[in-house]
């Protein structure tokens, strides 16, 4: 019986895309105008779900695009809310507590509804549930005698290694801290993707798993009983904005016929594909609608083509961040270092913002300008231009307090006015200083551009992004070796530009 269930999902997974495809056959001039934007958070199956929905879209002649890798629930739900991505995978646990912050169960009729009130759609169930839980290994299930999570309270030696998200959440850690008497318990912060590595290492003892995770089984952990039933249910779904179907009505049947098509062992096959096999999100998802054989093995590209690939691909848009951010803070970066010399009250509060605006972390800085840009290009480049701001004001205005007092005096008495003085004498002078605030700009900028794959403007932070959530070392370096040349790069070009743009006699002495 199991096995007819089985195949009569696989059957209707199958019949999604054929049923695609004929519609396309029929009637592509009528879809050719429609066009959704899908989104997806940091981790392998909710890249897998946004691409099998991104899949059946395109069978149906409809453009899609995928932004992946859109950080955590708080960057992707706001960024549908802002109308930036119309649909994107998660969990119906996820959207009670973190979206709507509601305590304690709630149907799916009632979260419908809530969400409603804000233009959002729910699709029905995929069929299959990922809820959170805490796993350690076997050997120390066995050894210690943990088996339950409230075991854990009887072995305050052993050490909890828990993401960010998971122990912020009153779902996750503060709520099963309080359920399970473990307030006294401080677990130690990282990304899941490299939970399991550490895990391995015995640098922890306790991680938080999914439990549709493919490195359970494979790691040979064992899953901690949730005794007081704390975790609520976590259902996959598909949330989209409610005029989709209006929009773009053959892509958006076509990604409901996915409802009801998943169970949890075929997701986790299809993770352990991506996580444990190294395929692409993109092969998993097309075996699941059928538009690959089951089980058809996945050749993985040697690390000297998959750099290539990133680079030709991601390159021309991590220097787009880079340079019109570089832009923006010249621009506004040189009047604010020639004021600070020149008002040294207003000088003062100009150094302190900027320098203050240094010390913000990147992403934190990215997620603040969310709600007013929306993801993508724009937040990154004002956040890069901010973070650019500092070596150049403060080099500016260290530039022009260098020139001797000498030199200003015969300028003026010279009788040249204000501005002959600052662009004829003082900014040659203080040129070689100046430049060099540029180009340290410029290279601190082209390492804070990877965080732009977390708010969808990709650059070399993409394969970052994905090899953290994978624990794939090869994927990270595809995108930081490129990311350091292109540093090396930039450096070089301000070398060779100081020759040129330094007035002879100011440049670095020759040996």
């Amino acid at each position: 019986m199991k096995r007819w269930s089985h195949f009569s999902k696989t059957r209707r997974a199958s019949a999604v895309l054929c049923a695609s495809l004929v519609s396309l056959a029929a009637g592509r001039d009528a879809s050719a105008d429609e066009s959704l934007v899908v989104g997806s958070k940091r981790f392998a199956e909710s890249t897998i779900l946004a691409e099998a929905a991104a899949e059946v879209a395109r069978a149906t002649g409809a453009k899609v695009d995928h932004k992946e890798g859109l950080g955590g629930t708080a960057i992707v739900f706001r960024a549908l809310e802002q109308g930036d991505i119309d649909l994107y995978p998660d969990y119906t646990g996820t959207l009670v507590e973190a979206v709507l912050h509601e305590k304690g169960p709630m149907k799916l009729d009632a979260l419908r509804a809530r969400l409603g009130e804000k233009g959002l759609c729910v699709a029905d169930p995929l069929g299959f549930e990922n809820t959170y839980a805490l796993a350690v290994s076997e050997a120390s299930s066995a050894t210690r005698d943990v088996r339950r999570i409230s075991d854990l309270a009887s072995h305050p030696d052993l050490k909890l290694g828990l993401s960010n998200e998971f122990k912020g959440r009153d779902d996750g850690w503060l709520g099963l801290a309080r359920a399970y008497g473990l307030e006294s318990v401080v677990p130690r912060e990282m990304d899941h993707g490299l939970a399991y590595g550490a895990l391995a290492s015995k640098s922890i003892d306790v991680i938080e798993v999914y439990s549709t995770d493919a490195k359970i089984e494979r790691e040979h952990l064992r899953v901690l009983e949730d005794d007081k039933r704390f975790f609520p249910s976590y259902e996959a779904v598909f949330v989209h904005k409610c005029d989709l179907q209006t929009r773009a009505p053959k892509a958006f049947a076509a990604i409901l016929g996915l409802s009801g098509t998943m169970d949890p062992r075929r997701m986790i096959a299809l993770n352990a594909k991506v996580e444990v096999d190294g395929a692409s999100p993109k092969d998993a998802a097309r075996e699941w609608v059928g538009g690959a054989k089951s089980g058809a093995p996945t050749a993985r590209r040697t690390f000297a083509s998959g750099l290539l690939d990133v680079t030709v691909r991601e390159g021309p848009r991590h220097l787009g961040l880079v340079f019109a951010s570089l832009a923006l803070s010249v621009l506004f970066g040189l009047p604010l270092g020639i004021l600070a010399q020149r008002r040294r009250l207003l000088g003062a509060a100009i150094l302190s913002t900027v320098g203050v605006l240094q010390t913000i972390p990147a992403l934190a800085l990215l997620c603040f300008f969310i709600p007013l840009l929306g993801i993508g290009t724009a937040p990154t480049i004002l956040a890069l231009f901010l973070y650019g701001l500092l070596p150049i004001v403060r080099n500016t205005f260290a530039g022009l307090e260098e020139i001797p007092p000498g030199l200003r005096e015969s300028a003026v008495v010279l009788g040249l006015t204000p501005s002959r003085r600052l662009f004829g004498i003082e900014l040659p002078l203080a040129s070689r200083t100046i430049l060099a605030g540029i180009k340290t700009s410029a290279v601190i900028n082209v390492g804070t551009a990877t965080v732009a794959a977390f708010v969808g403007a990709g650059g070399f932070g993409q394969p970052i992004s994905t090899g953290l959530s994978l624990n794939d070392s090869s994927l990270i370096l595809q995108g930081a070796v490129p990311a350091a040349l292109l540093a090396i790069g930039v450096q070089g070009l301000f070398g060779l530009a100081e020759r040129w743009l330094v007035p002879r006699g100011l440049g670095p002495r020759k040996s």
